[in-house]
């Protein structure tokens, strides 16, 4: 089964792994072999940081490897917008009358404070599939929490 992200999660993504892969791999690299050559490793503060630093980046670039391998780029403004799908936005309104807008992405492309939330998180699953209308109650870590669907649309 293939892993899903929007068109722009995966460009973002996709830059910040050539970036890393490219740019700042290389710098860390050369930052490392020059430590090296200056002698006993094992008093080089740039050497023993540029190692810790290289392990760090190379476990960021396995993970977006993971993310972008086997990947479905799903673009949001071609998502049906007469049901909540992955990609687009949705607005809820609670038994407060607050308005809570949410975009249904991938794993790694969520933004808590950008309002993007990950296809596999509880929000997300109550919401997956519902029409304008739609009135759901979501379990969440805090509690539950009614909401009615009143808006359905994308964002890119």
């Amino acid at each position: 089964m293939s892993k899903k992200l929007t068109r722009m999660g995966h460009e973002r993504l996709q830059a910040e792994y050539d970036d890393l892969l490219h740019k700042k791999r290389p710098k860390i690299v050369k930052g490392i072999s020059d430590a090296a050559a200056e002698g006993d490793r094992s008093e080089n503060a740039e050497y023993i940081y540029g190692k810790k630093h290289l392990r760090e980046m190379d476990k960021r670039l396995q993970y977006l490897a993971s993310l972008l391998k086997d990947v479905q780029v799903i673009d949001p403004a071609k998502q049906p917008r007469d049901r909540v799908c992955f990609g687009t936005t949705v607005t809820v309104q609670d038994e407060t009358k607050e308005l809570k807008h949410f975009m249904i992405v991938g794993e790694g492309e969520t933004d808590f404070y950008a309002g993007s939330i990950s296809e596999r998180s509880p929000v997300a699953q109550a919401l997956l599939g519902k029409q304008v209308g739609d009135r759901i109650e979501i379990y969440r870590p805090k509690g539950l929490w009614e909401v009615e669907v009143v808006e359905i649309g994308a964002k890119d």
